[in-house]
């Protein structure tokens, strides 16, 4: 610990080391309360035994079991004070990412342990854990005289053997370390005199550390003769290492040190080898000084000069030791031929020039050239969805198939119509398609130009002249073009008047019925409704008067608020005032002199300040009203404080939101600065990086480069990459209501829609594919692709590019932005560093040729407003209250909502402040006010900052923008000051949250007179959420969304909402005469009604025309009365609107009849429809796909008005609201993932100011949310094995295509090829070509890089990497031939082998130490069996040998690359940079060193190791500095593994059940379907591989376009069947195991440019179908074929029994 508090703060400044006694010290406590940690690391004290492999005793083997109790009651004690705790034991590392399991803590639910008896041993234990005895207290008095005696400086020495022979004097520097041996040397040797030959013997060892380098201390191994020696030995190290463990906790120590400023060495405190070797050089010498050179004899003697005169001892080299021992011989070093196997391709040599290595010439590979096969990539896995093309005409029979499979396509595309519908632009209206038409270049004498009508609004068309130069007058006197065209404009302007006329005369009708309106507030919201629903054309005419109009009400509601003295309750009316008086002074039409007057003259009464540069417009008109403002007598209606203090306390979410906006013609609105810069550089053909918070205005930006593309011609391609799905559809539905567009040739469409799951429209034959990063990096490495698809494509959208930092698919991220073959646009709101990862992106950017710019906003549109919810400890709902008050927009002075202040959740000053913690005008308000309070005469708050005299009249979001800059960097200097003010702001602002709300006994509006209070839990979520929504609902914050991590309390959250209201309803009509009477008077009318319908009359064949027009009257009568009647629309059944958050009005009821239909036949459960019908829905991933997407149309429309989620709409989803809600603190909940939710909220072009509830959360946890930094992007390793063999696919069966090259040439060319990383394209590549070698060595790549053998499996599996290649190696090696060769014999034995094989490959998942502890507690009355059994013999052998040849391989990586580029001396500590060891070489080898390391670190090699690696984790873990090696990225497999591994897999194959595996095997319910539907698609890609290999007929009717985990196929394949006249009975899980076997028909092709398969065959059985369509003349068919096709069957008949399973648990 002393060493780093010493050295790290040179290194790393920003990291602390602090050193506590315990965790109750208080010192810790208060660390904990200002540091705001996020989690605690700490072991749970399980171990696995350890075994010793050599003979000699472990020292101190004790039994740990005090040690896990400790650690456990660590672990607990945190928990219960609400810290998260990440366990090291088990920690994942890969690339920059560490991963760990993470204990939530639950602050105040503290659980009294078991171990509680314990804790008082505990402690005793802990403080006696070194058992020897026990030093006087006089030991701080002896370290305190030995310090006092040492000099301050050093000296020299001269000893008597230097002065004989005539040698100058050494200098002899004193260090801590040297200081602590002598000072615990002496100590040692005052009571035990006899060991001065071990303590001389140690003195010089510790003198020997400073000058020998430390290569030279790899030494051979000394084992001791025999056992009192070894006692001897231990003792005397036990001795010495509690003396100087005493010293140094010591406080004199301590303060010496630190007062001296001497480095700390004492971390190099012992060398077992080297003392051991340097005892048995002084027992075999008489004399040991002599081969000595003079600096270490110098110091020897001057130190034991000290120790003498300490404990009156003397030592001396001449006394020969005590001491024999064997010296033990190291194991031969493996003697490694340099070489490599022959390999030679045009493309690569080049970038592989500069390695120079032997090439191996044997004929390895000629060896197997006869059983060797070349690979053609005739497939990609895509999904078994058919495409949807409107352009092309599907071929579909007239049969019962044909007409379903029309019908099915038809309701897809209506679903997305309607999916688009819901979707809306930044202004909030209803998106509206253009019809593009691609931009060239036409000859001005047209006929479509001279047909074309001039655009009387465009001045410059108006004055362009005519078409020709030379204009001639027509034939009969018949006017010229240019007459024409004055004479069509002219009737155009006429026709603009009329059409003006008749607008004023509809809102002067409507405006009357207006003016019968009494109430003002009602009055006001008719007219807004009017204003807004208005079309665009007819609104610019009136738009200024029915402004004008608008404040009256509004005028009259602020003089109420003025006549009762109540105005601070009305100064949200006052600041509508204020927002529509600015609306009229920025309108371009209509404000005419009289409109201009008034609003001015209601400045000057209100106090507001006037704009005196507003001009009005040129033609003037009469208003069609009598403005009249409405003020009493002796009332003033001023506001009554200064304007500028209103605007910031009451305008804010109304100011002027322009950032340089301006009129530009590419856009059909006004582009901020920012905008227009990423339009210039996206017209420039550059690539842009956009950091923009959501809410900014990013949109556009893609659907600008959309357009783009689509003018340009019909060839362009435009990929749209997105993190999920859902995504993906809503883009794709967005992209379908924005354009459309018509094409010359059949099969090509606007969009596409490309996942691993379904697909829509034909992928290749679109112009906006919107797709994931896995389909787009199979698309660009497909060689059919690289000559048609590829070349075409113009522009690449990363959305949310922040996803690159994932653990598990960022590195798929990282490699497309390596391989993009043209520019492309990032787009994101949530990097915390934006210019490192500009910077990566510019370089690699700049290798393709193509320019990058980063593009940063960060200010908001809307902004958003922070509040604490405490709940309530009694509550009563009987209905809903009525709906809010006008002018409300946050949650303030609502009982239960605290007001949360930005500045007051910076509680930890290191952090300083976020970049985007933002603030909007009120909080800078409030924030000036408080440090103008606490300013000091050192610490002062300059004039400047006064918001009277830096603010102009009428402010604007820009000039508080530049405000808040200011008060945070004078905040940011305060805060780096410990003296001053900054924590009295700090508490100030804090202190509204720590006093809690009092809420007497609230109930819901209409239930003052109940009886009953209930009682309520306020840390139970399910108990808090109703009087939560209540509140919000009766306050005009909804829609919102709930967000809580975990799926399982979604639901409960929304079933217990749901149960609430059912039950209150229920109470409710039992009760209510109000209800009573609707169905007394219900009932009468349903008995009317029956007696009043019609009677149906047989039809004449002739008509009397009379009785013709008498019996319509009579229908149109008797009809018009039914409407009448308000019982028309009303179903008893249905929830009463006191009980429902829905709005009825915004669906049409026959569309929520189809949606129930849709969920009904999907088998959604009944709670959830009729929570639905509540106006509340439940969103996370588990959730069914239909059900999903019902939600979100639902929400966007405005029906639904409550969501419970997880993070599924966090990530760009159009999913606004007026509220967000974190409801329930998870570890989850991250300060990425609370941008990404609270983004939702006040979303721009729907609500001008958001809501972010924190519900159940601790103060501190939100404090830590809002005041952490955004995390880093960091990269990954891409150079993967498997991105290397895809490649070299590419390339050959591409026959080396100009995109091909170009891709691979821009790939190998980057300086810095992974984000993070440093610049070492020389290792690179060295680790390119031993790939390369690798993949030569398994027969994967022949000598010319042709890819050969089973190269589709493992390329196909390369989301599975490193297990991909272990199962290849077993392919290779015969296990499977040899295990499935009686699979028709044996079929269960051999498929239970194979699937303990399989579980052993793919989804592994590592047991934790604990609970191997309890093992039998844990599979007790389980069916899982939980731990995986081992590997069968041969299989484990297999891969183990395969761990062999990768280990020599890479060996040989790392040795050649340390020879070439490694040069200088490897003896810096990695982490605080400090040098060890001497610097120059000795003179003698007195320690017989071994010979110096120089592949591994010279640190790992103190222990012995040499060259030689036992694994692939020590070869990665061990090498030297300056040798990058990802062991992630090193194709192997651990085997065996470190831990058990999990048989959740196995288990679930043997027994078919969810429960156990959430109990037993401890998967996590949410993740159950995903790690399943995983395997599942490793089945089918293996089979359909195999498939492809032996020109198998394929078992599922397609090749890798039907490749998909079976959850994925589920649903679509349901699609298919919806026109069933009933729902699908599906099975239960219970009765998963006994389904019978289903054969699934074969699926009708759809021909894409790759997806045409040769074979067309039904398939009627696994068994007789398994060589259909096989050539082995042309496929070179031997016996290996022949035993691979029973691979085949096995894999086949696998998947099919663990199909039928997961279909089951899917029901």
């Amino acid at each position: 610990m002393r060493h780093l508090a010493c050295h790290l703060p040179r290194t790393h400044s920003a990291i602390e080391v602090h050193s506590f006694n315990s965790v109750d010290d208080p010192a810790f406590t208060t660390y904990l309360e200002t540091s705001a940690i996020y989690f605690v690391m700490c072991h749970d004290g399980a171990y696995a035994p350890v075994e010793s492999k050599s003979n000699q005793p472990i020292i101190d083997a004790y039994d740990g079991s005090w040690q896990r109790i400790a650690l456990r009651k660590t672990i607990q004690h945190f928990i219960n004070t609400g810290f998260n705790v990440a366990l090291v034991n088990g920690l994942e590392v890969k690339d920059t990412k560490v991963m760990a399991m993470i204990v939530e803590g639950r602050r105040g639910n503290i659980i009294q342990s078991k171990h509680e008896e314990h804790m008082p041993i505990l402690r005793e234990v802990a403080n006696t854990s070194l058992e020897t005895k026990q030093y006087s207290p006089q030991l701080e008095e002896s370290v305190s005289t030995f310090l006092d005696s040492l000099p301050l400086e050093c000296r020299d020495y001269a000893s008597p053997e230097t002065l004989s022979n005539g040698s100058t004097s050494v200098r002899t520097e004193l260090t801590e370390r040297l200081s602590l041996v002598i000072f615990s040397l002496s100590k040692l040797l005052k009571e035990q005199p006899r060991v001065s030959w071990i303590a001389s013997a140690f003195l010089l060892h510790a003198i020997l550390l400073t000058h020998i380098p430390i290569s030279a201390r790899r030494l051979k191994q000394i084992e001791l003769a025999d056992e009192s020696e070894t006692k001897t030995y231990r003792k005397f190290l036990m001795d010495f290492a509690f003396v100087a463990r005493a010293a140094v906790d010591t406080s004199r120590w301590k303060q010496y040190y630190e007062t001296n400023m001497q480095q700390c060495h004492i971390m190099d405190l012992l060398d077992g080898r080297v003392f051991k070797m340097v005892l048995l050089v002084l027992q075999d010498r008489s004399d040991i000084s002599k081969p000595l050179f003079g600096e270490i004899r110098g110091e020897f003697n001057y130190a034991a000069d000290i120790v003498e005169r300490s404990s009156g001892v003397q030592l001396q080299l001449s006394d020969q030791t005590h001491f024999s021992g064997k010296v033990i011989s190291p194991p031969k070093e493996q003697t490694v031929v340099f070489s490599i196997l022959r390999f030679s391709n045009t493309v690569f040599d080049q970038h592989l020039m500069s390695i120079k290595i032997d090439v191996d010439v044997r004929d390895f590979v000629d060896l197997d050239a006869r059983s060797s096969r070349i690979f053609r990539e005739i497939s990609h896995w895509h999904n078994p969805k058919r495409a949807i093309d409107k352009k092309k005409i599907i071929q579909m029979g007239n049969d019962k198939a044909g007409m379903r499979l029309r019908r099915s396509n038809q309701r897809y595309m209506d679903e997305m119509a309607k999916y688009a519908a819901s979707l809306t632009n930044a202004a909030g209206k209803i998106l509206e398609p253009q019809t593009i038409t691609v931009q060239k270049e036409t000859k001005a004498s047209s006929s479509k130009v001279q047909k074309t009508l001039p655009n009387p609004g465009n001045p410059q068309q108006s004055q362009s002249g005519s078409v020709s130069n030379n204009k001639k007058v027509g034939p009969k006197g018949k006017p010229t073009v240019n007459k024409t065209k004055e004479l069509a404009k002219a009737n155009i302007l006429a026709k603009k008047d009329v059409y003006a006329e008749s607008t004023f005369a509809s809102w002067v009708n409507r405006r009357e019925a207006f003016d019968k309106i009494v109430d003002p507030e009602a009055r006001y919201r008719r007219t807004k409704t009017y204003q807004d629903d208005l079309p665009k054309n007819k609104l610019t005419t009136v738009d200024a008067e029915i402004t004008l109009y608008s404040l009256q009400p509004l005028l009259e509601i602020w003089s109420g608020y003025c006549r009762a003295d109540k105005r601070d309750e009305g100064f949200k009316i006052a600041a509508l005032i204020w927002n529509q008086i600015r609306r009229l002074w920025n309108m371009e039409n209509g404000l005419t002199k009289e409109i201009l007057t008034h609003s001015l003259e209601v400045c000057r009464i209100l106090g507001l300040p006037p704009n005196n540069e507003v001009a009005a417009a040129v033609i003037d008109h009469s208003l069609t009203f009598s403005f009249k403002i409405s003020q009493p007598l002796a009332v003033k209606l001023s506001i009554g404080f200064p304007s500028t203090d209103f605007q910031l306390l009451y305008c804010g979410p109304y100011m002027d939101r322009n950032m340089d906006s301006q009129p530009d013609t590419r856009v059909p609105f006004n582009p901020d600065g920012w905008q227009r810069r990423v339009l210039d550089e996206l017209d420039a053909d550059h690539s842009v990086f956009v950091v923009a918070p959501t809410s900014a205005g990013k949109t556009f930006i893609s659907f600008y480069a959309m357009e783009k593309v689509l003018r340009a011609d019909d060839d362009g391609i435009l990929v749209y990459v997105a993190p999920t799905k859902a995504l993906v559809s809503q883009i794709a539905a967005e992209i379908q209501a924005r354009f459309s567009k018509t094409y010359k040739y059949g099969g090509k469409s606007v969009w596409a829609i490309h996942t691993r799951d379904y697909r829509v429209n034909n992928p290749t034959g679109c112009q906006i594919l919107v797709t994931v990063p896995h389909i787009l990096q199979i698309m660009l490495l497909a060689p059919s692709n690289a000559k048609s698809w590829a070349p075409r494509v113009r522009c690449i959208i990363f959305d949310e590019i922040h996803s690159i930092g994932q653990a598990e698919d960022g590195v798929v991220w990282e490699q497309l932005l390596l391989l993009a073959p043209c520019p492309i646009i990032a787009l994101s709101a949530t990097v915390g560093n934006p210019g490192q990862f500009s910077d990566w992106l510019a370089v690699t950017q700049r290798s393709s040729g193509f320019e990058l710019s980063m593009i940063r906003h960060e200010q908001r549109y809307s902004d958003l407003r922070k509040f604490v919810y405490n709940s309530p400890k009694r509550f009563t709902f009987k209905t809903l209250g009525k709906r809010p008050n006008l002018g409300d927009l946050g949650l303030d002075g609502i009982p239960g909502f605290q007001y949360f202040h930005p500045v007051a959740s910076l509680l930890n000053k290191s952090r300083g402040i976020p970049a985007d913690l933002g603030l909007e005008p009120r909080d800078c308000l409030i924030l000036w006010e408080t440090m103008s309070k606490h300013q000091t005469a050192t610490y002062p708050v300059s004039g400047a900052l006064d918001p009277k005299s830096c603010l102009p009249q009428i402010i604007r979001k820009a000039d508080i923008v530049a405000w808040e800059r200011k008060l945070k960097d004078l905040l940011s200097y305060w805060m780096s000051n410990s003296d001053s003010p900054f924590d009295n702001v700090l508490e100030e602002l804090s202190a509204p949250l720590e006093q809690q709300n009092v809420i007497k006994d609230p109930v819901s509006a209409s239930s003052q007179d109940s009886e009953v209070i209930d009682l309520i839990d306020p840390s139970d979520l399910q108990q808090t959420i109703l009087p939560l929504v209540t509140d919000l609902h009766e306050h005009n914050a909804l829609p919102a969304i709930f967000f809580n991590y975990d799926r399982a309390a979604c639901e409960r959250l929304g079933k217990s909402l749901l149960d609430r209201l059912q039950n209150a309803e229920r109470s409710w009509k039992a009760e209510s005469p109000k209800w009573a009477a609707t169905m007394e008077g219900y009932e009468k009318w349903k008995n009317a009604s029956k007696l009043k319908a019609p009677k149906a009359v047989k039809a004449k064949k002739t008509k009397d025309k009379d009785d013709e027009r008498g019996s319509k009257a009579d229908v149109e009568r008797d009809s018009a009365e039914r409407e009448a009647s308000p019982f028309e629309q009303f179903d008893p059944d249905a929830p009463c609107e006191e009980f429902s958050f829905a709005d009825v009005q915004k669906v049409q009821k026959s569309d929520m009849e189809e949606y129930f239909r849709q969920m009904e036949w999907k088998g959604i459960a009944e709670w959830l429809m009729k929570a639905l019908k509540r106006g509340v829905g439940i969103h996370h991933a588990g959730m069914n796909k239909k059900y999903r997407t019902i939600v979100e149309i639902l929400f966007r429309k405005g029906y639904l008005r409550v969501i419970i989620a997880t993070g599924t709409l966090a990530l760009g989803i159009n999913m606004p609201c007026k509220t967000v809600i974190f409801s329930g603190d998870s570890v989850y909940l991250t300060a990425l993932n609370f941008r990404q939710c609270a983004g939702r909220a006040g979303r721009r072009g729907f609500d001008i100011l958001g809501n972010v509830v924190f519900h159940g959360i601790p103060i501190d946890k939100a404090c830590r949310l809002l005041s952490s930094r955004l995390p880093d992007l960091n990269g990954h390793f891409p150079i993967t094995t498997t991105l290397i063999l895809r490649l070299f696919t590419l390339l050959y069966d591409s026959k080396n295509s100009a995109y091909a090259e170009r891709a691979i040439n821009a790939l190998l060319s980057q300086p810095r090829l992974y984000l993070g990383g440093e610049s070492f394209k020389a290792q690179v590549l060295h680790h390119l070509r031993f790939s390369i070698e690798y993949l030569r060595r398994q027969q994967l790549l022949g000598p010319r890089g042709e890819p050969i053998n089973f190269t589709s499996c493992v390329s196909h599996l390369y989301f599975t990497e490193n297990s991909s290649f272990a199962f290849h190696a077993l392919l290779k090696g015969g296990y499977f031939h040899q295990l499935c060769a009686n699979i028709e014999e044996k079929p269960s034995s051999t498929l239970r082998q194979l699937m303990l094989v399989m579980a052993h490959l793919f989804g592994r998942r590592a047991c934790r130490q604990a609970d191997i502890e309890n093992k039998e507690t844990i599979i007790k009355r389980s069916s899982s069996i939980v731990f995986l059994p081992e590997l069968p013999v041969k299989a484990k052998r297999i891969l183990q040998e395969h761990n062999q040849e990768t280990l020599e391989t890479f060996t040989t990586y790392v040795r050649t690359f340390a020879k070439q580029h490694c040069k200088d001396d490897d003896r810096t500590l990695p982490l605080t940079g400090l040098a060890v060891g001497g610097s120059k070489p000795i003179d003698s080898n007195i320690l017989q060193s071994l010979s110096a390391t120089t592949a591994r670190s010279h640190f790992v090699a103190l222990s012995g190791h040499s060259d030689t690696f036992t694994s692939i984790s020590d070869l990665c873990s061990s090498t030297r500095s300056g040798i990058f090696l990802e062991k992630a990225v090193i194709p192997h497999l651990d085997i065996p593994s470190d831990s058990p591994l999990n048989a959740y897999l196995y288990d679930f194959f043997m027994h078919g059940a969810i429960q156990p595996l959430e109990i037993a095997n401890g998967i996590r319910k949410g993740d159950v379907w995903f790690l399943l539907n995983d395997f599942s698609l490793v089945l089918a890609t293996i089979t359909t591989s195999l498939e492809n290999f032996l020109n198998v007929a394929p078992m599922d009717g397609g090749d890798m376009a039907d490749v998909m985990g079976l959850g994925d196929a589920l649903e679509e394949e349901d699609d298919g069947a919806e026109d069933s006249e009933a729902p699908l009975n599906r099975p239960s899980a219970a009765t998963a195991t006994t389904l019978p076997h289903v054969t699934r028909k074969k699926k009708e092709k759809v021909l894409d440019s790759w997806d045409a398969f040769e074979d067309d065959e039904e398939v009627d059985s696994v068994a007789d179908t398994l060589f259909e369509g096989d050539d082995a003349s042309s496929s070179g068919g031997t016996a290996t074929d022949e035993g691979l096709a029973n691979v085949l069957l096995a894999f086949r008949m696998l998947k099919v029994e663990f199909d039928t399973k997961f279909k089951a648990m899917w029901a």
